[in-house]
């Protein structure tokens, strides 16, 4: 069996996110099973493909290496550059039947990709006690979607950030009512190619920090489309050490995101 290593969000090998995808399969495993390789890949998640009838629909799941997430971005980026450019599939569009609904993902102009995932516009809310003593320094604004925000003074707080993660993730979960996962974001600095900085710290997930997340950029896309006043938003997310760029348009309620993905391992799994 096949499975790739591929650095979603990159224009370049060691940016961005890294995902492992497996070859698609007939059948689903065991859900342990794939709990189980998901946690001896050790990456932010593995995806797992499905083959239906139709050649350019595919069952997608994705796993952390602690649990089933019901949405993840880069993951969804990595296994439709593994179909297009390492399977060579040629249709013009992929469909993924997901937990969070059908997503759609198209061939970008620019050698990268667009995927087409549900919008989940966060509310505002009072400042969670205890979040500025877990983040380690006092947010502006709080919002929360699935995922806790916060929002930043600026460029240099967002980077700045070491975070208390258990007691990030004991806030977060009461604030949220799920996992204990924060968004921090600011404002660029002036003069950067990208509009917006952030950064994904996910203990309620099993990861300390995500690299690249196209789950968050569901969430801060139509906050910053809002603040901004234009439906298309560039991020950074500033991953101490690599950083992935994603380029974020609202329509309706839909975000398309779009970004490039590189190949770093094709191997073979020896499994009995």
């Amino acid at each position: 069996m096949r499975q790739w290593t591929i650095d979603a969000f990159a224009t370049g090998p060691f940016r961005g996110n890294p995902a492992c995808v497996l070859e698609p399969m007939g059948a689903w495993p065991d859900a342990d099973w794939m709990q189980a390789l998901a946690a001896e890949n050790n990456q932010a998640e593995t995806a797992f493909l499905l083959k239906t009838q139709d050649p350019a629909r595919f069952g997608l799941r994705w796993f952390t290496p602690a649990l089933e997430v019901p949405l993840c971005g880069h993951a969804t980026l990595a296994s439709s550059h593994v179909l297009f450019s390492e399977l060579g599939l040629a249709a013009e569009a992929l469909t993924f039947d997901t937990k969070s609904g059908p997503l759609t993902v198209r061939r970008a102009g620019d050698g990268g990709y667009e995927m087409d995932f549900p919008a989940q516009p966060p509310r505002e809310q009072a400042t969670p006690a205890g979040l500025a003593e877990a983040l380690g320094a006092e947010p502006q604004e709080v919002w929360a979607s699935s995922f806790l925000v916060a929002v930043m003074k600026n460029e240099a707080d967002v980077r700045a950030l070491k975070p208390d993660l258990v007691a990030l993730e004991a806030v977060a979960s009461d604030a949220t009512g799920g996992r204990g996962n924060v968004g921090v974001v600011a404002l660029a600095d002036p003069g950067r190619p990208y509009d917006v900085v952030d950064r994904f710290f996910a203990p309620g997930s099993g990861i300390p920090e995500d690299p690249a997340t196209g789950s968050l950029h569901c969430i801060l896309s139509p906050l910053f489309a809002e603040k901004l006043g234009r439906p298309r938003v560039r991020f950074h997310q500033a991953y101490p050490g690599r950083g992935g760029d994603l380029d974020c348009e609202v329509r309706g309620d839909r975000v398309l995101l779009r970004g490039r993905a590189v190949t770093v391992l094709d191997g073979t799994l020896r499994l009995t």
